[in-house]
């Protein structure tokens, strides 16, 4: 994994040495990072503001444990997910609707039909609940990956395993979504799913 650019280490170096302000650039540079994977895999706005504010702190609290060597973004995107992971286990899957995380609509010739819309929200809130179906392990790989389009190398680093862990993670997490669709919908449905990975 690639080293941070030489501002960043230096901010790292300045806010190890108490300087409060070098710190603070560093939230803000990564501010809407941490927070659209807290909200990815918490699926809930309050819970990945909290989320992410408690992953700042954690990597405050752990400032002289980052290693130059690595990307600062992703040690702290990996205290990030590491606490959603656990939040997530704490609070034993939850469903939660989708309908807060779109955008907002605004009336333009091009919008889509009503029809579309309600089609799009059932869809989403589909995809959502089938994800919620996945242990956190394999639902962070999944955001990981196909939200985030990170490598396999990448989410490795972040969640601390192997690049072959990684991989059998999203082989089985497409395998248990298809397995649900299989179950919800005609069946060998989901096979699409695993055939179009």
């Amino acid at each position: 994994m690639s080293t941070s650019d030489p501002v960043i280490l230096e901010w790292v170096s300045a806010a190890l040495g108490g300087d409060q302000d070098a710190f603070a650039e560093l939230v803000y540079t990564y501010q809407d990072s941490v927070y659209n994977l807290c909200y990815r895999m918490l699926y809930d706005r309050g819970e990945a503001e909290d989320a992410a504010q408690e992953a700042f702190l954690r990597a405050f609290l752990n400032l002289q444990r980052y290693d130059p060597a690595r990307s600062f973004k992703t040690w702290l995107l990996t205290i990030a997910s590491n606490y959603c992971i656990d939040r997530i286990r704490r609070r034993r899957l939850q469903w939660l609707s989708l309908d807060d995380s779109l955008p907002n609509m605004t009336l333009r010739e091009d919008e889509p039909e009503p029809e579309d819309v309600t089609i799009f929200h059932e869809q989403s809130a589909a995809i959502q609940k089938l994800l919620h179906r996945l242990p956190p392990d394999y639902r962070a790989a999944v955001v990981l990956r196909y939200w985030y389009d990170y490598s396999y190398v990448e989410i490795a680093d972040i969640l601390d395993t192997t690049e072959s862990a990684i991989k059998s993670r999203l082989f089985r997490a497409r395998q248990m979504l298809a397995e649900s669709m299989d179950s919800q919908a005609a069946p060998g449905t989901g096979k699409l799913l695993l055939e179009n990975a």
